[in-house]
């Protein structure tokens, strides 16, 4: 079984290796913001529960949030593993997941915060079926415009340098102690996040074992 969490700042590429892992083991691919747009769009108790905090901007309970991922990880297609990408985000919420399930691994991505600037500075998105994209290592065919359906790409407004900054403030401060609590739990799996797709895909896996 695999059970594995990614951990990692903003722009190390954790969401593009989960997705490639995820469809190597055959296991989903869960995270945070996929799995509440899921659950509001099927009118789920849960889900609306969560919409109502949405709606009004907040952030949705810890505690709503594992209870969404728990019915997730119900499902016949977790039986065997699963991926979580961008959970958990804090020592609470890492606590109170291994009070829902065991976990195998806990790999971290590790970049330098300058590659990770530039990297998420690059990033462009399709504002209509939301695939990313990188200016430096994984352009479009046609100079702004998506592959897919010929949307004109846009920045987010969090990939600006300047917010970027502060994201990376944010992720030091709460998330990055994840990173001794499990290796305190012997789960910690460094990966070195530089290089091709396909070099740090070969790492993960190492990793994953």
């Amino acid at each position: 079984m695999h059970r594995i969490v990614f951990l990692g700042p903003p722009g190390a590429g954790k969401g593009t290796q989960a997705a490639r892992l995820a469809r190597e083991l055959g296991i989903p691919h869960l995270s945070t913001g996929d799995l509440l747009r899921a659950a509001v769009a099927a009118r789920t108790p849960l889900g609306l529960e969560a919409d109502r905090f949405m709606r009004a901007g907040e952030l949705v309970p810890d505690e709503l949030v594992l209870r969404i991922l728990g019915d997730r990880l119900g499902q016949p297609d977790a039986r065997a593993g699963f991926l979580l990408d961008g959970f958990p985000r804090n020592l609470s919420q890492a606590e109170t997941l291994d009070r829902t399930t065991k976990l195998d691994v806990a790999v971290s991505f590790d970049l330098p915060d300058r590659e990770l600037v530039r990297r998420l500075s690059d990033r462009r998105v399709c504002p209509t079926c939301q695939t990313v994209y990188n200016l430096s290592s994984n352009p479009p065919k046609v100079a702004g415009r998506c592959d897919r359906d010929g949307t004109e790409l846009v920045q987010r407004p969090d990939d600006r340098p300047e917010a970027v900054a502060n994201r990376l403030k944010v992720y030091a401060a709460q998330t990055a102690p994840l990173l001794d609590y499990y290796r305190r739990h012997g789960l910690l799996r460094p990966v070195d996040a530089d290089g091709t797709l396909d070099a740090v895909a070969a790492r993960v896996r190492s990793a994953v074992g």
